[in-house]
C-alpha cells in the first residue's frame, strides 16, 4: 500500500479583531451640572478645601500667607476662604470661613486674614466671571516676581500662559488698603494670571479646579524657566506657535481637566478633608 501523503497544514484563522467601543459609551469626566445652589456650594467648598491640601503638600504655604477664594454660588458677593493661621494641611470644608466683600466674617468662627483678602475682593470684584481666585507666596514664583520678568514661551506648558498673563509692575508694602487692591486687580485685567513683582503669583479660574491648576502650572513654569535661564539661552517657541499652543491648553476647562488626577490623589490619600 503506498504511502499517505502528507495532510498540509492547516492555515491559520486569523482571529477576528475586538470591535470599538462608541465613543459615547467611554466614560469621560466634566465638570457637574447642579441641582441646586446647596449643592453648587458644597462642591465649591470641597474642591477649595482639596485645593489648600495640595498647596500645602507643593510647600506653597509660607506662615499665615496665601489664600483661595472661592465665590458662593448665591450670594455672589460673599467668598469662602481658609481661616487665618489654620495650616493648609490641617483644613477641612467645615473649617472655611464666608466673608462678605468688606472683608467681615458671615459664617465661621475664625478671623480672615484681611491683607489678602483685600487683593481677593478686588479681583472678584472686578471679575464677575471669576469663581476662584489663588495667591500663595511659593517659592519659584517669588524668584521670577523679583526679577520682574513674564514667563516666556519656552515650553508647551508655558505656552498656556502666553500673552494670557501680566506683569504687576510695582511693589508698595503690604497690600492693607482698597486702593492698591484695585490697582492690582487692574494689572490682572482680563488674564488668568498676574505676576505681583517682588511678591509672588496670582491666577483665578472659572471654577476652583481651574484656578488651583493655573498656580500650580505657573509655578512649575516659573521653576522650568528658571532653571532654564540658568543653564543657558532658552528656545522661544515662535509666535504663531505660542498662540495655536495657548488655544489648545489655555482654557479654563482644559485646566479643570489637568486638575482631576490631583484632587483624585488628595481627596482619596485624606478623605478628612471633606469633613
Amino acid at each position: 500500500m503506498p504511502p499517505m501523503p502528507p495532510v498540509p497544514p492547516k492555515t491559520p484563522v486569523p482571529p477576528t479583531p475586538p470591535e470599538p467601543i462608541p465613543t459615547d459609551q467611554l466614560h469621560f469626566t466634566l465638570p457637574p451640572q447642579h441641582a441646586s445652589p446647596e449643592d453648587e456650594r458644597r462642591h465649591r467648598k470641597e474642591r477649595l478645601a482639596a485645593a489648600l491640601r495640595l498647596f500645602g503638600r507643593f510647600g506653597f504655604e509660607e506662615g499665615v500667607s496665601g489664600h483661595i477664594t472661592a465665590r458662593d454660588p448665591e450670594f455672589t458677593d460673599c467668598f469662602w476662604v481658609n481661616p487665618f493661621g489654620m495650616s493648609f494641611g490641617h483644613i477641612t470644608v467645615s473649617d472655611l470661613i464666608l466673608v462678605n466683600q468688606a472683608g467681615r466674617v458671615v459664617q465661621g468662627r475664625h478671623h480672615v486674614n484681611q491683607a489678602a483678602f483685600v487683593v481677593h475682593s478686588s479681583v472678584h470684584q472686578a471679575r464677575p466671571d471669576v469663581v476662584a481666585v489663588a495667591h500663595c507666596h511659593s517659592p519659584h514664583g517669588r524668584a521670577l516676581a523679583a526679577l520682574g520678568e513674564l514667563l516666556e514661551p519656552i515650553t508647551q506648558d508655558a505656552c498656556a500662559f502666553f500673552e494670557d498673563h501680566a506683569l504687576y509692575d510695582r511693589y508698595t508694602g503690604v497690600v492693607v488698603d482698597e486702593a492698591e487692591g484695585r490697582a492690582i486687580a487692574a494689572g490682572l485685567g482680563p488674564h488668568k494670571a498676574v505676576i505681583l513683582r517682588n511678591h509672588g503669583l496670582l491666577t483665578v479660574g472659572d471654577s476652583v479646579d481651574a484656578a488651583a491648576w493655573w498656580f500650580i502650572a505657573m509655578e512649575r513654569s516659573c521653576q522650568v524657566q528658571l532653571a532654564a535661564k540658568a543653564a543657558g539661552k532658552p528656545v522661544l517657541i515662535d509666535h504663531r506657535n505660542a498662540a495655536l499652543t495657548r488655544e489648545h491648553l489655555g482654557t479654563d476647562l482644559v485646566a479643570w481637566i489637568n486638575y482631576q488626577p490631583l484632587y483624585q490623589q488628595i481627596t482619596r490619600g485624606e478623605p478628612d478633608l471633606l469633613s
